[in-house]
């Protein structure tokens, strides 16, 4: 089973044939990414995907952002049910046909609706959280999340620096922000959804407060360090599309 190539990974940047079936809009997004062993991550994996690495090296990511008029197709956004603060944690993967994607080991989100919509219909692990933002006199996002249950917060504070170019094909950029597909298991079935947005805009990351909290939340050792890489992005509008079974799963995952 080999890496995807430049082709895979320029192809699923192309919009889906099919009708979209949610709206949204990304916003203020801060990738932070810590380069993580190999076999760490492919030991969380459920069959039927690889670990998509970048110079042999595997990463984690946590993102940090705000969901803004999140709606199905054709149906005007609802302001207190499709504005809300999302924070994941994610790695990537590809699958046996090497289409590459991401696997979110958690997703935190503050609109409990948007919560079991999310888990029920798209089968993915997200979680209710407490959070809640601010901007300082500079302009910086602060930003804070408590999980349900967890007894630690996660604690952000951050800006947008100098614009950067747009992601080059076959930089480390593009490898871990563009990403078109995600995939999530459930009833022993592996399936994978497609998102379609234009290339983000990208600019430096000027990070003044971070932590590593939700990577030990989820399970994973401390990396003991900053992160390995930074960059922001302000946004991007996204078409989602419905999920399709790419293969059932060994009995018990």
């Amino acid at each position: 089973m080999s890496s995807p190539n430049e082709q895979q990974r320029m192809a699923v940047r192309t919009r889906p044939g099919a009708r979209a079936v949610m709206e949204m809009q990304w916003r203020d997004l801060l990738f932070l990414h810590w380069e993580y062993p190999v076999a760490v991550i492919r030991a969380t994996l459920p069959a039927g995907l690889q670990v998509d690495t970048f110079g042999g090296k595997a990463y984690l990511g946590v993102v940090p952002f705000f969901m803004r008029n999140v709606r199905p197709r054709f149906v005007p956004s609802v302001p207190r049910l499709s504005h809300f603060m999302e924070l994941n944690l994610r790695t990537y993967v590809h699958d046996e046909a090497g289409v590459p994607g991401v696997w979110f080991y958690s997703l935190d989100a503050n609109q409990p609706l948007a919560v079991k919509i999310a888990r029920r219909f798209f089968h993915l692990p997200y979680e209710h959280a407490v959070m809640e933002s601010s901007r300082t006199k500079a302009g910086a996002i602060r930003y804070r999340s408590l999980r349900a249950g967890a007894a630690t917060p996660t604690i952000f504070e951050y800006a947008a620096g100098e614009v950067l170019p747009e992601a080059a094909p076959g930089s480390l950029e593009f490898f871990l922000v563009e990403r078109y597909r995600l995939y999530a298991s459930a009833k022993g079935r592996l399936r994978r959804g497609a998102v379609f947005h234009p290339p983000y805009p990208l600019c430096r990351a000027e990070v003044s407060s971070w932590d590593e909290n939700l990577l030990t939340l989820d399970g994973f050792p401390a990396p003991g360090r900053g992160p390995d890489h930074l960059i922001f992005s302000p946004g991007v509008d996204v078409s989602a599309f419905a999920q399709k079974l790419v293969s059932r799963l060994p009995t018990g995952q």
